[in-house]
């Protein structure tokens, strides 16, 4: 079989690609201001537009296809034996270098991007537990009272009222908001939709996902309700270019308290809370004990439901797909793998330090 020229350039483009990636993630400068805040605003703003109105996810066909004509090609090259094994590897790893190179130009190159907390101007220190006492009962005190002004009763669980696709708008307003104290946050054209894989995101565990391809952010529309805003929220940050996850999550905290509705500023400090609690457990389970216990107890039957949810639909895949996302994160500059979503917390004291004067 003939050699295919294309394919045999792509494939030793790939690790031209993997060598300019590397060399421009030490450069965080350099991607801030040439890439974040140059190219990829309009590359992002482009994608939103193309696809925003499409009232399906469009990632979601264009993965499903991807994969459809991957195990084709599997099935043909076992079926016909491995023959000419070689020009498929190639044909294969030329496909490999397009969808690298798009991954990165696209969107990928964020992950390289100087810290949030250098572009908010907090000077971040290493917290006592102490501060993180002080910062998780205050952040106590507003969930209860977001609970208690929906519920009217501390020990009813909030029910949010609002559908998906409703809440997909509404979010569109909450960074409305915020864009007058961080302009840096700013962001426009809506691009949220439901995933038409969420079945299979709920049994790998996840919540909602950005594809980078065509700069939808993917919901998992089968998750609690009470966490949609700020899973809606967060997948909206990562399309204005905050790649890493605790940043997201901080974007997607602040985009929903800033939100008049209710409901999204319950869910606001209910994700602040899930993760200040749990960095307080770590460091001390007692004073955890004693901090549940000024909860109310509504609250405390809204993370039970939502952990039961969760727990239904464990499976023996899904910790072979977190270790995947994990090694992903890693290999893109988040040291901790998932557990850089538990970092929200370094920038949630910061914000509240500064914003609170605690």
């Amino acid at each position: 079989m003939k050699w295919n020229n294309k394919h045999l350039l792509l494939t030793l483009f790939l690790p031209i690609q993997i060598f300019l990636v590397q060399l421009a993630s030490k450069n965080p400068e350099f991607i801030e201001t040439y890439y974040s805040n140059g190219i990829y605003p309009y590359i992002s703003s482009f994608f939103r537009i193309l696809f925003g109105w499409i009232p399906f996810s469009v990632g979601d066909v264009l993965i499903a296809i991807l994969l459809i004509l991957f195990l084709r090609s599997l099935y043909l090259l076992i079926k016909n034996r491995f023959k000419e094994v070689l020009h498929k590897i190639i044909h294969f790893t030329g496909i490999l270098s397009i969808i690298y190179g798009c991954f990165y130009l696209f969107w990928g190159l964020n992950y390289y991007r100087k810290p949030l907390a250098d572009n908010l101007n907090y000077q971040q220190k290493k917290y006592t537990t102490a501060q993180l006492k002080e910062v998780t009962e205050t952040i106590i005190k507003n969930l209860n009272y977001y609970h208690f002004k929906i519920t009217k009763n501390d020990t009813i669980k909030v029910t949010n009222p609002h559908q998906q696709k409703e809440m997909y708008k509404m979010a569109v307003l909450g960074y409305r908001n915020l864009e007058s104290d961080f302009p840096q946050l700013k962001s426009q054209y809506k691009s949220v939709k439901s995933s038409l894989m969420s079945l299979l995101q709920t049994y790998n565990g996840t919540s909602g996902y950005l594809n980078p391809l065509t700069g939808e952010a993917q919901v998992n529309d089968r998750v609690p309700k009470t966490s949609y805003p700020t899973t809606v929220c967060h997948e909206m940050a990562h399309q204005i270019g905050y790649a890493a996850e605790n940043e997201a999550n901080f974007v997607g905290f602040l985009a929903a308290n800033y939100h008049e509705d209710l409901y999204f500023k319950y869910a606001s400090y209910r994700m602040a809370f899930a993760y200040c609690i749990s960095e307080v457990r770590k460091r001390n389970p007692d004073l955890s004990k004693e901090l549940w216990r000024s909860v109310n107890k509504g609250v405390t039957k809204d993370f039970r439901q939502s952990y039961s949810f969760w727990q239904e639909y464990k499976n023996p895949f899904e910790p072979i797909v977190k270790k995947g996302y994990n090694a992903f994160l890693k290999a893109n500059k988040q040291d901790k793998g998932i557990a850089s979503y538990n970092y929200v917390v370094d920038l949630l004291i910061s914000y509240f330090q500064n914003s609170k004067g605690i």
